[in-house]
């Protein structure tokens, strides 16, 4: 078996030329102490004129690169190569330096400020033009009520109020208990256990009562809306009733609309008196109030103005919600990915409309419901 022979160099200092010999192969400069010393005596050679790498006997990828990054990456003025090593470095030239990808940036640009500005123009002017419609269709809907939707009003009455009774009462009746008993550890620090009925009053009737009732149907009814209209859009339902001459809005959108303003008053009622009931019992527990007390003071400590500002929520919320839910789902494309994303947006938008109109209607009747 032959000597391995170790990679070598030498330098001409009146030539300027440095001369390379021995096997340049990973197996060679593994050897102690080799590559170590090559690394060295190439750090010296940088400014070389010219290279003679004609007595290398083999080499490979490794002892190629070793020689290409003394160079600075790019090919000597001078170089003298065997045809057989031309190849190597030629793929070492070709794939040039290494560079990462730049970052992406994270700040809002001016392209996209603009791409989402119009995407916000076009979301608000699709559901002004989605209200307009249902203007003109309710109010042909009033002058010929016996052609109108009533099959279609009446099963979403029942899809939307009657099977949302069971999760409104249960979070409700949950809710009037942490309410109570939260309130009921602080009142009765400072002897005021008699104004518990105040507070569950109060914040039950004019608040939360409304906003947990709107905010379980855009979550439960919403969604599902969206989904109707989305699977109507994917299986080309809507483009089959243009043809047919019904138009979506009569048909698809008013019954909805109305049918969560019929029912989104009624849940609101029954959520308030299920939390009313919940507050009641933590009460008898915490605190002793009897049911009999809570009953007598409840009138006289919430106006009626504010069981009125909570029907007044649960129409508008209703609204809202239908409305929210109709514009994202017949804005769904023909595909899946579109449905799935098209529900979740109308579902988080839906909950943020009724919040901002639960603070405007706080803003507007700040003065009415106290004594």
């Amino acid at each position: 078996m032959p000597e391995l022979q170790l990679p070598a160099l030498s330098f001409d200092r009146e030539k300027q030329t440095v001369a390379a010999s021995g096997a340049w192969q990973v197996h060679a400069l593994a050897r102690a102490g080799v590559l170590r010393k090559i690394e060295s005596q190439l750090a010296g050679m940088r400014a070389a004129g010219a290279w003679d790498l004609r007595g290398i006997v083999a080499l490979d990828h490794i002892g190629a690169q070793l020689l290409w990054n003394a160079w600075g990456k790019t090919r000597p003025a001078s170089l003298s190569l065997a045809p057989a090593h031309e190849e190597v470095f030629g793929r070492l030239e070709q794939a040039g330096a290494l560079r990462l990808p730049a970052r992406a940036r994270t700040g809002l640009s001016a392209a996209g400020f603009r791409r989402l500005a119009g995407t916000g123009y076009d979301h608000l002017r699709a559901f002004v033009m989605l209200l307009g419609q249902l203007t003109l269709d309710l109010a042909a809907f009033a002058a010929r009520p016996q052609r109108g939707p009533w099959k279609e009003i009446s099963a979403h009455v029942f899809h939307i109020g009657y099977r949302a009774l069971g999760i409104t009462a249960l979070v409700g009746f949950l809710i009037g208990v942490v309410l109570s008993y939260l309130s009921a550890q602080q009142l009765h620090t400072f002897g005021g256990d008699i104004y518990l009925v105040n507070i569950l009053g109060m914040s039950i009737i004019r608040e939360l009562g409304p906003l947990l009732a709107a905010i379980l149907v855009a979550g439960r009814s919403g969604s599902a809306i969206t989904a109707q209209l989305g699977v109507m859009r994917v299986t080309e339902e809507l483009d089959a009733m243009l043809v047919m001459g019904m138009p979506h809005g009569f048909r698809l959108i008013m019954p909805r609309v109305l049918a969560l303003a019929v029912s989104m008053p009624l849940l609101v009622v029954w959520t308030d008196a299920v939390a009313l009931l919940g507050g009641m019992a933590a009460a008898r527990l915490e605190l002793g109030l009897p049911p009999a007390y809570f009953l007598r003071e409840l009138p006289e400590a919430v106006p009626i103005a504010n069981y009125w500002i909570g029907l007044a929520k649960g129409v508008v919320f209703g609204v809202l919600i239908a409305l929210v839910a109709c514009h994202f789902g017949l804005r769904i494309e023909p595909d899946t990915e579109s449905l799935g994303q098209g529900t979740t947006l109308s579902v988080v938008t839906a909950i943020t409309v009724v919040i901002l109109a639960d603070a405007v209607f706080a803003i507007v009747f700040k003065g009415v419901g106290f004594y």
